[in-house]
């Protein structure tokens, strides 16, 4: 099966390492650029930098060695990943194209499966997901993900021909939940950073990861995810890694805010844009998630880090 890997940012990157130990593989950067200097140097040493290349990594920017592959991993941010479909959707009709991010689109609300369902209708769709950092999928560390796929024998084939020595996925038909797992955990890591970053400690940010996978399982008993889903991989194993590791990048943002620092601007951030899209999908069906409100709040500069936790300590009392 020809792969390639659409998106050379960090993660797209040490996907494209890991899985050519299983044969050649695409990996195509946007700009042409960046791909002749990966190429040259056999380093991405923009994003994943001291990580080298093999030689059966083929870097272009060029779409057609993209097009040409059976398989496409989207190793593109989840809020550019619709239009991007859009605008190559009768190049990738009726390939098997597998989500590698993370997020709820802004616009329609949909994860990268729903999106891909919208765009590409005749493609299978898959997630790729679960507790990953690219570093560790680069260095050939053991790594476990969800591979979600409604079609059996689909999801089966591309678990086959995904899985590495180091790289192991386990299959799953609820492509709803594990949506929702990888993109409601970054909002979590944003609010365990500030936690961290305003200094209100360990115990803290035990709560909020306690609370905030409770409104995980909230919103995904609404929108029909199977509760095994998000207390596995793809769930509570995803929020665990990423509320806890300095190596997350939502986690960092959080940080900074919490402790009043500049964030790069140029580092992309899911879990911000994927917090507003939860607090709407929230009020479309009526839930109360109150660690996603107020995380949107915080991204977009409405409140600060001391508003927000008075905004959660007065909360009602209840029983848990």
């Amino acid at each position: 099966m020809k792969i390639a890997v659409a998106g050379a940012g960090a993660f797209g990157t040490g996907l494209a390492i890991s899985l050519a130990a299983n044969g050649p593989v695409t990996l195509w950067a946007r700009n042409s650029d960046v791909a002749t200097e990966m190429a040259k140097s056999r380093e991405n040493k923009a994003r994943l930098p001291t990580h080298k290349i093999p030689r059966d990594v083929l870097i272009s920017s060029d779409l057609k060695d993209v097009f040409g592959a059976e398989t496409v991993l989207l190793a593109i941010p989840a809020q550019k990943l619709g239009a991007w479909l859009a605008e190559h959707a009768q190049h990738l009709a009726g390939k098997r194209l597998v989500a590698c991010c993370k997020g709820i689109d802004q616009t329609t609300l949909r994860g990268p499966v729903a999106q891909i369902e919208a765009h590409v209708p005749d493609a299978i769709g898959a997630m790729l997901t679960g507790p990953s950092f690219a570093a560790d999928i680069a260095n050939h560390l053991p790594t476990a993900l969800t591979l979600a796929c409604k079609n059996g024998d689909e999801g089966a084939y591309l678990q086959a021909c995904l899985s590495t020595p180091t790289l192991r996925l386990y299959l799953s038909h609820d492509v709803i939940g594990a949506e929702l797992g990888g993109a409601l955990k970054n909002v979590i890591a944003i609010a365990c950073g500030v936690c961290m970053g305003a200094g209100f400690g360990e115990s803290a940010r035990a709560a909020v990861i306690t609370r905030g996978f409770a409104e995980m399982r909230r919103i995904g008993g609404a929108l029909g995810a199977d509760p095994e889903t998000l207390t596995g991989l793809s769930g509570f194993g995803d929020l665990a890694l990423t509320c806890t590791s300095d190596a997350s990048r939502n986690y960092r943002f959080g940080l900074a805010i919490g402790a009043a620092r500049d964030f790069d601007p140029n580092t992309t951030v899911e879990g911000a844009a994927t917090a507003i899209s939860v607090t709407n999908l929230a009020k479309h069906h009526d839930l109360d998630l109150p660690i996603c409100r107020v995380v949107a709040d915080l991204s977009s500069g409405k409140i600060d880090p001391e508003t927000a936790l008075a905004t959660l300590l007065s909360r009602p009392l209840r029983k848990e």
